[in-house]
């Protein structure tokens, strides 16, 4: 196969507002039409034979990665109720078994499920929900094998080992946060969720053990389609709280944990534009709520009698510092929050509000994320740190001595943290905003403009582009390239107001940001448009991708992965998952002035005939949040249209979904063909001295 594929084109006329598009690749949708399905086999023969002279450098690339990755490891244990719950791989194992001892680590161990062997046979393995009953006799767990994110539950008898009959299909679940399925204190009844059409957790039910689930009890049913559930039950383990949410709208119910044939109280109704989360403490429940407070406050409400009309200020708002997460304790509650760019934790005494400090920590640039803590009565906060040069860490930190013990610090063969450092730098935005770049390369670095460079970019939804520590990173720092991560508008690193003002008729800001962070790397000397490569995914592939079209003089190479570039259609189309929940973010194109100014930067309504860069897309046959066909629709326009002869290629896995691949070694193949590719284009495959 010499030249790229060249799928049919089909006529299909699209009119909205009065002005009419032709979508002449509309087709691809069609997941059963054979054409669709030859076409995309054909795009993976056609990036197999384009990148074939790579294959040794994948390959080189695959094995440095792998020598990064602890083999055989272990998590650090948590104690929850008597036991040491941890999760450990054994050589060659693709997946986690999930253990835990009695009393102490030097008890036997017990296995409470083995990943790997619920893979066996399949391509594609992700466990959501992962709890154990109150009691400790019972595991409710789910999987789904396809990769599309709808999850089947599953009951364990710890104590005989073997597997109760019910089992509960189109269940929701959430890979790494390991939640949707949460147990009452009897240890008898779980209440979980199930997905609609859309893949929207619409539906709430209670299940008793030992009964058939089609005679479950449905407590809830979400009518409003921009709206979706989750559960989640209190750390005092005293209540279970129904959360209904949209992207800039919550309503919360709770019930007692105690009492299984309880039901649902308010705790706190929706109302538009209002944002919170509750906790609970004692007689209270505390509230993280932007009412009257734009990067929000802490109210509590007392159980007995919660509402607006009893809140009490805790912390008010600060107009410097984004409130965005909290984690209540027997005697504290810690804060996450964001201030200039950078994560902090707050520590509150629960007993005396003014009794509070931040946690230090050693490096201008950082990510810190707030680990399980299951023990409520605790004055220990375990926390997960790193930066873009510093590996993770697992910390304890005594809140009142204000102390911190590193339990567990990865250990990365064949990696001197001391030949690398990381900076903070500021570009400056078309509106003179200052937008925060993370770097990290080796010390010593030159800048002459001819360091090779990966931008990484993402800026949606509110969510903070934490500058973490990747293993396989290395790869690219050791052979001189600069890592950079821009915190564009659309995240929340800068407060409340970076996130409005990158998304709905503001999202441009997001894409002018990034180039300008691409343009401060080369005014600085750090790297060239020759030098320079991007890679972002799902709402940070539309960032890359949109920046691209916008500028594609300034970047020579760009990774979209599994992107949203077709933003009018899919939009347009409530049939699709997450349309409707998330009109709040990117607008409803029914809305005449929504629908004009989405189009005015859908990446696959604006491909001119100029020259772009190199261009890798991928993409999981599976994706419910962001379908194949986007990435699809968009190389075969591109090249329809573009001037250049630049490779453009797109990787399609048939047993996957958004996440990729699922297994540890599988997924590092992805990065290894991703960097392949760029040190390729780049021609920067050797490691620096």
């Amino acid at each position: 196969m010499s030249s790229h594929p060249v799928p049919s084109k089909r006529e299909f006329t699209i009119t909205q507002h009065g002005a009419s598009r032709q979508d002449e690749y509309y087709w691809m949708r069609e997941r059963e039409d054979p054409e669709v399905i030859s076409h995309l086999k054909a795009e993976n023969e056609y990036l197999e034979e384009k990148l074939r002279h790579t294959k040794s450098l994948q390959e080189e690339l695959f094995q440095e990665i792998k020598s990064r990755i602890k083999e055989v490891d272990s998590s650090v244990p948590e104690k929850y109720k008597g036991y040491y719950y941890y999760r450990r791989y054994e050589a060659g194992g693709q997946y986690p078994i999930f253990c835990r001892k009695k009393g102490s680590m030097d008890a036997p161990e017990e296995i409470l499920l083995d990943q790997n062997a619920l893979a066996e046979g399949h391509e594609f393995c992700s466990v959501g929900a992962f709890n154990v009953s109150p009691d400790g006799t019972k595991l409710a767990y789910s999987v789904d094998l396809e990769g599309a994110e709808v999850y089947t539950i599953h009951v364990k008898d710890l104590v005989s080992g073997e597997m109760l009959p019910e089992k509960i299909e189109r269940a929701y679940g959430m890979v790494y946060v390991h939640t949707g399925v949460e147990w009452a204190n009897d240890s008898q009844t779980f209440y979980y969720l199930t997905l609609d059409d859309n893949h929207r957790a619409d539906k709430l039910f209670r299940h008793r053990l030992n009964t058939d689930p089609e005679q479950d009890s449905l407590l809830h049913h979400e009518q409003d389609d921009t709206f979706s559930l989750s559960i989640v039950k209190s750390r005092s383990e005293k209540f279970i709280f129904l959360y209904h949410y949209n992207t800039v709208s919550q309503e919360m119910q709770f019930l007692p944990a105690d009492d299984p044939n309880a039901e649902f109280s308010m705790l706190q109704p929706r109302e538009p534009n209002h944002e919170f989360y509750a906790g609970h403490h004692g007689d209270f429940f505390y509230l993280l709520t932007n009412d009257n407070a734009y990067n929000f406050r802490l109210v509590r409400t007392p159980v007995s009698a919660p509402g607006r009309n009893t809140w009490q200020e805790v912390i008010p708002e600060r107009k410097d510092i984004l409130l965005e997460d909290m984690d209540m304790f027997a005697d504290h509650i810690v804060l996450q929050e964001h201030r200039n760019g950078v994560k902090q934790l707050e520590i509150v005494d629960v007993h005396d509000f003014g009794n509070r400090h931040y946690i230090q920590f050693p490096e201008p640039s950082y990510a810190v994320s707030v680990e399980d803590n299951p023990e409520f009565n605790i004055g220990i906060v375990r926390f997960k740190y790193s930066s873009l040069v510093t590996p993770n860490s697992v910390v304890d930190y005594n809140m009142e001595a204000r102390e911190w013990i590193i339990q567990k610090e990865d250990d990365i063969p064949n990696y001197d943290k001391s030949q690398y450092e990381t900076a903070l730098l500021f570009a400056t935005a078309p509106d003179g905003k200052r937008i925060p770049i993370a770097i990290a390369h080796k010390k010593g670095l030159n800048r002459n403009g001819q360091n090779p460079t990966l931008l990484y970019g993402y800026g949606a939804y509110g969510s903070p582009s934490e500058p973490t520590f990747n293993p396989a990173v290395v790869s690219l720092l050791e052979r001189g390239f600069i890592f950079a991560v821009a915190h564009v508008r659309g995240g929340g690193e800068m407060g409340r107001a970076w996130y409005d003002e990158g998304r709905l008729l503001n999202k441009k800001n997001s894409f002018t940001d990034f180039i300008s962070c691409a343009e401060h790397l080369i005014e600085q000397g750090f790297t060239s448009s020759e030098k320079l490569a991007t890679i972002g995914g799902s709402a940070g592939g539309l960032l890359v991708g949109a920046s691209m079209v916008m500028r594609p003089d300034l970047f020579k190479a760009v990774i979209c992965k599994v992107p949203f570039l077709d933003v009018v259609t899919t939009m347009s189309d409530p049939t699709i998952p997450l349309t409707a929940l998330e009109y709040d973010q990117w607008g409803n194109p029914a809305n005449k002035d929504e629908f004009d100014y989405m189009l005015s930067y859908s990446p696959y309504d604006n491909i001119q005939p100029v020259e772009y860069p190199h261009l890798l897309l991928t993409t999981g046959f599976n994706d419910l949040r962001v379908a194949y066909w986007e990435p699809a629709k968009f190389l075969a326009r591109l090249r329809d249209i573009k001037t250049d002869d630049n490779l453009a290629v797109m990787q399609t896995n048939f047993s996957a979904g958004h996440a990729g691949a699922s297994g540890r070694y599988d997924y590092q193949k992805e990065n290894a063909l991703d960097f392949a590719f760029l040190m390729d284009i780049l021609k920067a495959n050797q490691a620096s001295d």
